[in-house]
């Protein structure tokens, strides 16, 4: 079947103006203004922006269970998650389920077609954490980079977790491996790519970093864990390895360009270009580092080092909520806070899809040209907060859109008048509030 998105209102595409053609799961052709290509159907698009399908590349999907958290608001990084490892370590299976979909619908509905998690918790009894996730993924049909995280340096160690979410060396690389040989997709169209992500230096053995990183070799799969996210992680680095983050990640093996970096906001000049020569990515956290004062991440350097740079939600405790296309909109008003106007609603936008589709090692998603994959985000402008608007792109990020009306994953409709296809949103939002209260009252 060949389909035709048909004369959009706008499309972030040159030679597209008259829309584009879909046809087995890939964009097929760009139709150029007045061209009429021949298609068994047609999709009238008048009324809509059309962007390459949103891509988020850090999350934690089981916070959704504890936004805005009495114990933890008005909070930085350190006593933050000092507050609410304890409440984390009681996630069982079913939160997790939940937490995961409703995670997943909240993204899709703001127009991400692919997300990864990073999914670090590991109390006991949630040995299938992975498997529970690519499970929602599949069922929804979202494209997902499943990163199997990690934590073994607890505080009785000197780390920062408590002891009761933590598990051992062994255990985690052996989950690796079975994760990996079970679900990692290699090549273009892949639904399910699996990460390795042990989750920060203060969380994590030196040990399990350099054996996580000879795994992603062996298996050719991404890299991931926080890094600069704040002064304090600096401290910890210095007193504990005697070294800054960006040498302690290179004296584990891991500065290579299968790997990608959440937050990298306190990177030096010598960090940026030495990060740049091995292109590692940085995934920015625009939202999350203003929630929890963090500081600003210096995009800009970052890509004219030539460093990939990405967008990502963070966890929805420190958002709090799983909206990418608000996320483009906070990357654009805090960078311009650092460079001013030289950053354009079209820069943001490419860190939310090229940018993050470099960070997770994709050359097949992330843009609208011909053969690539039919993901698509396509936003209506009929909302008050639109009314005035000149320009429909510029709209979309300075208005400050919301909720896409359409969103196309590998050439099917996932979200059709605003509702994800085949979800009972009502069931969804009581099942999910059930298991956060059960959480909060714990």
């Amino acid at each position: 079947m060949r389909r035709w998105i048909k004369d959009p209102l706008a499309v972030l595409a040159k030679g597209a103006e008259g829309g584009l053609v879909v046809e087995n799961g890939k964009i097929s052709q760009l139709v150029g203004r007045g061209e009429k290509p021949q298609c068994d159907s047609t999709v009238e698009a008048s009324q809509h922006v059309i962007l390459p399908g949103l891509i988020n590349t850090h999350h934690h999907f089981y916070q959704t269970l504890t936004r805005a958290h009495p114990d933890a608001i008005n909070k930085e990084l350190f006593d933050w998650l000092k507050a609410l490892y304890p409440v984390w370590a009681r996630l069982n299976p079913e939160a997790h389920r939940i937490a995961t979909r409703l995670a997943l619908t909240e993204m899709m509905m703001s127009g991400v077609t692919t997300s990864s998690d990073h999914h670090y918790v590991f109390p006991p009894g949630l040995d299938d954490a992975m498997d529970i996730q690519v499970d929602e993924a599949v069922k929804l049909g979202m494209r997902m980079t499943v990163t199997r995280g990690s934590m073994n340096l607890s505080v009785k160690d000197g780390g920062l977790p408590p002891d009761s979410v933590v598990q051992d060396q062994d255990t985690i690389l052996a989950d690796c491996e079975r994760v990996i040989g079970k679900y990692h997709q290699r090549g273009e169209g892949a639904q399910i790519q699996i990460g390795l992500a042990p989750c920060s230096p203060f969380s994590v053995t030196r040990d399990l970093m350099r054996e996580t990183a000879v795994l992603a070799e062996k298996h050719d799969c991404r890299l991931h864990t926080h890094l600069a996210e704040t002064h304090d992680e600096d401290a910890f680095c210095l007193a504990t390895f005697k070294m800054r983050p960006l040498d302690y990640l290179e004296d584990c093996g891991w500065l290579s360009s299968r790997t990608w970096l959440a937050h990298g906001i306190h990177f030096n000049d010598a960090d940026i270009k030495r990060l740049g020569k091995h292109g590692v990515g940085i995934c920015h956290c625009p939202t999350s580092n203003m929630t929890l004062a963090s500081g600003r991440c210096r995009t800009c350097d970052l890509e004219a080092a030539g460093v990939p740079v990405g967008l990502g939600v963070d966890g929805s405790a420190s958002n709090d909520a799983s909206n990418l296309m608000e996320g483009v909109r906070h990357a654009l008003l805090l960078n311009r806070l650092t460079y001013g106007q030289k950053v354009t609603h079209f820069d943001v936008l490419r860190w939310a899809t090229q940018g993050s589709a470099a960070c997770l090692g994709r050359s097949d998603i992330g843009e609208i040209a011909v053969g690539k994959q039919a993901d698509l985000a396509m936003f209506k402008l009929d909302e008050l907060r639109f009314s005035g608007a000149g320009d429909p792109l510029a709209a979309l990020v300075l208005c400050g859109a919301q909720r896409a009306d359409r969103v196309m994953i590998a050439g099917a409709w996932r979200v059709v008048d605003g509702l994800p296809v085949g979800l009972d949103l009502a069931q969804l939002r009581s099942q999910h509030g059930r298991a956060a209260k059960a959480f909060l009252n714990a």
